[in-house]
């Protein structure tokens, strides 16, 4: 992949742009404005598509009082409110998400309890400001089940005007009955167009052919996007599988393709790469389902594999293999495994599927 320039990226909360999700906005302005705004909302969608930026653009409307923007959301950047809820600063919003573990270098996978239980108290305050106690809660299915049930009282009692954003990926991970006391809003994934257009920003050195492979695997996630490219998943994929498909297989070359993803340094690399390769699989099994000739590459070199996969009406294997591989890196994240012997055995069983 080419070198690109990386511009900043703003944090959702310091974000004040929102693009693709006009329906969702109206929506939330349309409740409030009803003056019979739902103390809980259920903000669903897949990751990196801008639940966290609606979220706060929503608290930012709530706390602007009279100086809040008619017909949309989008509150000034100077306006000091602005500014307050960018710098995490404003008195009356909370934000509850998973907290970054130093020793392992990466974000915990729950989120705390103790994190989790300052939200009713919180929620319980006087508004410093007279307007809304706001607590955002991003990533919610990340919650346990005590800090499920702590949410859950909450939810049981909610005290007067209190608002709670609830964010999440997998609204079937949270409890039933957490569920049925939210207003549910799902949010769509992203227009290629759009995606394409945040790239160009992000990335404006970035070549065209790089850029339209993001977008066709990014599946409307910005977010998904950005980090395939800032960890140059395409190119590691795309590696994989010309070794895999080689005949014969270069063994010196995949053992350095495992000894680069299994650097202490590769972390993020590492699971971007397997994201992407379990996505492929699943990908070529469903193109292999439906008899596909004229296929998209997504990477360079995929369109001969799946087509050799076509030939040899290998779809059952194909399934096999997607199953497999999936097991396998969770199994080896799960146990904490050798990342080296886990590519080299994905690439064992890929390259089986093609011989």
């Amino acid at each position: 992949m080419a070198e690109t320039q990386d511009t900043e990226i703003l944090p959702p909360r310091a974000n004040p742009e929102l693009l693709g999700h006009g329906a969702a906005e109206a929506e939330l302005v349309t409740a409030f404005q009803s003056g019979r705004l739902p103390h809980a909302w259920l903000i669903c969608g897949q990751g990196g598509i801008g639940k966290a930026t609606l979220a706060f653009r929503f608290a930012r409307y709530l706390f602007a009082g009279v100086n809040r923007p008619a017909g949309s959301m989008a509150v000034d950047e100077n306006e000091p409110v602005f500014r307050r809820v960018a710098a995490s600063g404003h008195a009356d919003l909370l934000t509850v998400e998973r907290q970054f573990d130093e020793d392992k270098g990466r974000y915990k996978k729950e989120i705390a309890v103790d994190d989790v239980r300052k939200i009713a108290p919180f929620l319980r305050l006087t508004a410093a400001e007279g307007g809304w106690r706001t607590v955002v809660l991003d990533g919610a299915d990340g919650m346990n089940r005590a800090g499920q049930n702590a949410v859950l009282k909450i939810l049981e009692e909610p005290p007067k005007g209190a608002l709670l954003l609830l964010l999440t990926e997998r609204p079937s991970a949270l409890l039933p009955t957490i569920r049925s006391r939210c207003r549910l809003l799902t949010l769509p994934p992203l227009e290629d167009g759009i995606v394409d257009q945040l790239l160009s920003r992000r990335h404006p050195d970035m070549d065209a052919a790089t850029r339209a492979g993001l977008v066709r695997v990014a599946a409307g996630s910005i977010g998904r996007a950005l980090d395939i490219a800032k960890h140059d998943g395409l190119a590691l994929l795309a590696q994989f599988l010309t070794i895999a498909g080689g005949e014969p297989v270069d063994w010196p070359a995949a053992h350095a393709l495992a000894d680069k993803l299994s650097s202490p340094s590769a972390d993020e690399s590492y699971h971007a790469f397997t994201e992407l390769l379990t996505d492929w699989l699943g990908r070529a099994a469903r193109e292999l389902g439906r008899g596909e000739s004229d296929l998209t590459e997504r990477i360079h070199g995929e369109k001969k594999l799946i087509q050799r996969l076509a030939r040899a009406g290998r779809l059952e294997q194909l399934l096999e293999v997607w199953e497999k591989v999936t097991h396998l890196f969770a199994r080896s994240d799960g146990a904490n495994l050798d990342r080296r012997l886990t590519v080299i055995s994905a690439l064992n069983t890929v390259s089986a599927a093609l011989r």
